[in-house]
């Protein structure tokens, strides 16, 4: 899926659920990527549902749906009107398919490990206060941050090594985390070989 302007996404799910408006055929399925000759080896690939037209080669797409990076695909199939959607339909963001991601994303983040309210209140106070300090005293705000990393760097390796120990399965963690089984791989490989 080749990335985009008019892809979706939130920062604390990141690539694992990067959303976007999928393309769908009069028979219900989904065109293949097409292929453009740039005059490279390789040309140019795209999915995006404008290109879908019905002009040159490329098929007519009668409906979209919402798509994610994880593999979903929304249920509802929204009419494509193309003489309504005017020269620039890449200009357009489709409401009912973007819709139906962020409600997949609520679902996602419904899985979630909910986090203890004192933590959440406190790592929203440092937000607001390390911005503030960002734009009144950045060099201050750098060495916060770094403090921050230093933190995190060390948490995170002992997160890591006791998830290891409890054996908690990728699946069960990544469902907790909000990713997919191969981002949740990496972000505990990450810590679990830091040092």
């Amino acid at each position: 899926m080749d990335s985009s302007d008019s892809d979706w996404q939130i920062d604390e799910f990141g690539p694992s659920h990067t959303g976007r408006a999928v393309a769908v055929l009069a028979d219900g399925g989904e065109p293949r990527p097409m292929v453009y000759d740039t005059g490279g080896a390789s040309g140019h690939t795209t999915s995006q549902w404008w290109v879908y037209d019905g002009t040159g080669r490329a098929p007519l797409a009668t409906h979209l749906r919402a798509g994610c990076s994880c593999g979903w695909r929304g249920s509802a199939l929204h009419p494509l009107d193309w003489a309504e959607l005017g020269d620039e339909p890449y200009a357009v963001d489709p409401v009912g398919p973007r819709q139906d991601w962020c409600d997949h994303i609520d679902q996602v983040e419904a899985r979630t490990v909910p986090l203890p309210d004192d933590l959440t209140d406190l790592l929203r106070r440092l937000d607001e206060r390390l911005t503030d300090l960002a734009a009144d005293a950045p060099v201050a705000a750098l060495r916060a941050v770094g403090e921050l990393e230093r933190i995190a760097e060390r948490v995170g390796v002992d997160a890591a090594h006791n998830v290891a120990v409890d054996g908690v399965p990728w699946e069960t963690l990544a469902t907790a985390l909000g990713l997919t089984e191969n981002d949740a791989r990496a972000r505990v490989s990450r810590y679990r070989y830091a040092h």
